[in-house]
């Protein structure tokens, strides 16, 4: 761990410490929020979780008390985060922005209630026996993101028809990445296109992958919705526009940020689940009785203004089955 943010942490956990103390002195509840993701970019999502909890009665810092914990993207950080919390008499731990969260939750724990938000089948992941028995510690919402990142792959092909090369960025870090990319090759193979795939795990590799994809046109770029990728979304934006790369991602706040298109789950919707379901196991449920969800309402978003930047004439019919269309 490299030096500042092995400050940080200690930062943060001594400024967690009154919060803790007081929890253990009132009684208040207290619950542990780990995440992959960052907190600048999160603020909206934590709304959402603290939407869920109020829906069963609770309010923070009125009669719940939570703890957070960011990796901001670095997984090697999140062994030591979940410690952390388990360490703080957490009464439950929710964890958000990917798998890697969650796995590090259980590896930490196996009493300790979790609530998981992840993007893989979480039966696979070893989290719980299955969706609907989950049997163990843990419980609940995932976006089954493989079946999604196919679905996506295909609206890349249908909204840039004339691509001849299209290519998959992926943080072989997160637990989800083979999953994914073996779902996203297997459409690719069945249609006869070609897949480049390209690896990330720090800056310079975002910087090496649009230099590579550059040599080759006309190409298409579909970016994974991970925590390392999403709290570097201005930056993967910005190089698509320089590089005039249509591309797809996973989430909405891409494509509100000048992405071309966006395609997944209603993120906010999936923090204010997972609000509920902690809410639930403070008032005695406990995760083995509450079946893991899975999205029902998927978004798709085309930025009308970046594929006129980039020259692109959007097919009237993927126009027409958009969500949302940003002038």
């Amino acid at each position: 761990m490299r030096r500042r943010d092995f400050i940080k942490v200690i930062v943060g956990s001594a400024a967690a410490w009154p919060l803790a103390a007081r929890a253990q002195q009132t009684g208040t509840p207290l619950i542990g929020f780990l995440s992959g993701r960052s907190r600048d970019e999160s603020a909206q999502l934590v709304t959402a979780f603290q939407r869920g909890l109020g829906e069963l009665g609770y309010t923070e810092s009125q009669n719940v008390i939570v703890e957070y914990r960011w990796a901001d993207g670095q997984y090697d950080r999140l062994p030591v985060l979940a410690s952390e919390l388990t360490n703080r008499s957490v009464a439950v731990i929710v964890t958000t922005g990917g798998t890697a969260s969650a796995l590090a939750a259980k590896a930490a724990s196996t009493a300790i209630p979790i609530v998981f938000n992840v993007t893989e089948d979480p039966v696979k992941a070893g989290l719980v026996e299955s969706l609907s028995r989950p049997g163990r510690n843990a419980t609940g919402v995932t976006s089954l993101s493989a079946a999604v990142d196919a679905k996506r792959f295909s609206l890349l092909h249908d909204a840039v028809p004339d691509a001849r090369v299209f290519a998959m960025l992926v943080n072989p870090d997160d637990p989800a990445a083979e999953v994914i990319t073996t779902a996203v090759e297997n459409t690719a193979h069945d249609g006869g296109y070609k897949l480049i795939i390209l690896k990330a795990t720090k800056e310079d590799d975002i910087d090496a992958a649009f230099a590579t994809l550059g040599h080759q046109k006309p190409i298409a770029l579909m970016v994974i919705a991970e925590p390392f990728f999403i709290t570097r979304r201005e930056k993967l934006v910005t190089l698509a526009a320089q590089h005039s790369i249509p591309t797809i991602y996973g989430i909405r706040e891409f494509a509100a940020s000048g992405g071309l298109m966006s395609y997944g789950i209603d993120v906010a919707e999936q923090y204010r689940q997972t609000g509920i379901f902690a809410g639930k196991i403070l008032k005695g449920t406990k995760p083995a009785e509450l079946p893991v969800l899975q999205p029902t309402k998927f978004e798709f978003v085309i930025n009308l203004k970046t594929a006129k930047g980039l020259g692109l004439a959007i097919p009237s019919g993927i126009l027409a089955i958009a969500d949302e269309v940003i002038e």
